[in-house]
Protein backbone atom coordinates (compact mmCIF):
# COMPACT_ATOMS: atom_id res chain seq x y z
CA UNK A 1 0.00 0.00 0.00
CA UNK A 2 1.03 3.60 -0.44
CA UNK A 3 0.35 6.47 1.98
CA UNK A 4 1.22 10.16 2.18
CA UNK A 5 3.24 11.25 5.22
CA UNK A 6 3.92 14.81 6.30
CA UNK A 7 6.48 15.51 9.01
CA UNK A 8 6.45 18.94 10.67
CA UNK A 9 9.06 20.78 12.69
CA UNK A 10 12.25 19.06 13.84
CA UNK A 11 10.87 15.56 13.03
CA UNK A 12 11.19 16.48 9.34
CA UNK A 13 14.85 15.48 9.57
CA UNK A 14 13.75 11.82 9.80
CA UNK A 15 12.72 12.06 6.15
CA UNK A 16 16.37 12.23 5.10
CA UNK A 17 16.84 13.89 1.72
CA UNK A 18 13.10 14.60 1.46
CA UNK A 19 13.37 17.06 4.37
CA UNK A 20 12.76 20.69 3.47
CA UNK A 21 13.98 21.84 6.89
CA UNK A 22 10.72 22.61 8.68
CA UNK A 23 8.63 19.97 6.91
CA UNK A 24 8.88 16.87 4.74
CA UNK A 25 6.54 14.92 2.50
CA UNK A 26 6.98 11.20 1.89
CA UNK A 27 5.05 8.59 -0.12
CA UNK A 28 6.29 5.30 1.31
CA UNK A 29 5.16 1.93 0.02
CA UNK A 30 4.27 -0.17 3.06
CA UNK A 31 2.87 -3.59 3.82
CA UNK A 32 -0.83 -3.94 4.62
CA UNK A 33 -1.93 -3.77 8.28
CA UNK A 34 0.84 -1.39 9.30
CA UNK A 35 0.04 0.82 12.30
CA UNK A 36 1.05 4.37 13.08
CA UNK A 37 3.46 2.92 15.64
CA UNK A 38 5.04 0.74 12.94
CA UNK A 39 5.38 3.78 10.66
CA UNK A 40 7.02 5.82 13.42
CA UNK A 41 9.46 2.97 14.12
CA UNK A 42 10.33 2.69 10.40
CA UNK A 43 11.02 6.43 10.28
CA UNK A 44 13.11 6.20 13.46
CA UNK A 45 11.31 8.99 15.30
CA UNK A 46 11.94 8.74 19.07
CA UNK A 47 8.84 8.79 21.30
CA UNK A 48 10.09 11.86 23.19
CA UNK A 49 9.92 13.91 19.97
CA UNK A 50 6.38 12.92 18.94
CA UNK A 51 3.72 15.57 19.16
CA UNK A 52 0.30 15.71 17.55
CA UNK A 53 -0.52 13.03 14.97
CA UNK A 54 -3.34 13.30 12.43
CA UNK A 55 -4.70 10.62 10.09
CA UNK A 56 -6.80 11.91 7.20
CA UNK A 57 -7.33 15.18 9.09
CA UNK A 58 -8.54 13.46 12.26
CA UNK A 59 -6.62 13.81 15.51
CA UNK A 60 -5.14 10.37 16.28
CA UNK A 61 -2.61 10.97 19.08
CA UNK A 62 -1.31 13.60 21.45
CA UNK A 63 1.74 13.58 23.72
CA UNK A 64 0.77 11.35 26.62
CA UNK A 65 -2.12 9.77 24.69
CA UNK A 66 -0.47 7.34 22.33
CA UNK A 67 -3.71 5.55 21.46
CA UNK A 68 -3.07 6.37 17.81
CA UNK A 69 0.04 4.21 17.79
CA UNK A 70 -2.25 1.19 17.29
CA UNK A 71 -4.33 2.74 14.51
CA UNK A 72 -4.07 0.63 11.35
CA UNK A 73 -3.29 2.59 8.21
CA UNK A 74 -4.90 1.97 4.82
CA UNK A 75 -3.90 2.57 1.22
CA UNK A 76 -4.19 6.28 0.40
CA UNK A 77 -4.18 7.51 4.00
CA UNK A 78 -2.53 10.84 4.84
CA UNK A 79 -0.58 10.99 8.09
CA UNK A 80 0.70 14.20 9.67
CA UNK A 81 3.28 13.92 12.45
CA UNK A 82 4.37 17.00 14.38
CA UNK A 83 7.26 17.46 16.76
CA UNK A 84 6.36 17.74 20.44
CA UNK A 85 7.37 21.41 20.41
CA UNK A 86 5.36 22.27 17.29
CA UNK A 87 2.27 24.42 17.64
CA UNK A 88 -1.29 23.23 17.12
CA UNK A 89 -2.06 23.65 13.39
CA UNK A 90 -4.01 26.89 12.81
CA UNK A 91 -6.67 25.20 10.66
CA UNK A 92 -7.79 23.30 13.79
CA UNK A 93 -8.06 26.38 16.03
CA UNK A 94 -11.75 25.68 16.70
CA UNK A 95 -11.33 21.95 17.28
CA UNK A 96 -10.48 18.80 15.42
CA UNK A 97 -12.33 15.63 14.61
CA UNK A 98 -10.95 12.60 16.44
CA UNK A 99 -10.23 9.10 15.24
CA UNK A 100 -12.56 6.46 16.69
CA UNK A 101 -9.68 5.10 18.78
CA UNK A 102 -8.96 8.48 20.38
CA UNK A 103 -12.67 9.16 20.99
CA UNK A 104 -12.92 5.81 22.81
CA UNK A 105 -9.84 6.66 24.88
CA UNK A 106 -11.46 9.91 26.01
CA UNK A 107 -14.77 8.16 26.81
CA UNK A 108 -12.93 5.72 29.09
CA UNK A 109 -11.09 8.44 31.03
CA UNK A 110 -12.59 9.59 34.31
CA UNK A 111 -12.23 13.23 33.21
CA UNK A 112 -13.51 12.38 29.69
CA UNK A 113 -10.38 13.98 28.26
CA UNK A 114 -10.30 17.68 27.62
CA UNK A 115 -12.33 20.22 25.68
CA UNK A 116 -10.64 20.96 22.40
CA UNK A 117 -13.22 23.33 20.91
CA UNK A 118 -15.28 26.33 21.91
CA UNK A 119 -19.06 26.55 22.12
CA UNK A 120 -21.10 29.70 21.76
Amino acid sequence: MRIEVWLYGPVARYAGEASQGSYAQLHPELPDDITIGDLIARLGIPAEELGIIFVNGNLAALPGLETGQHTVLHDGDRVGISHRKSMWPFQYRFGAHLTEELEETFRQREDLGFHHSYTH
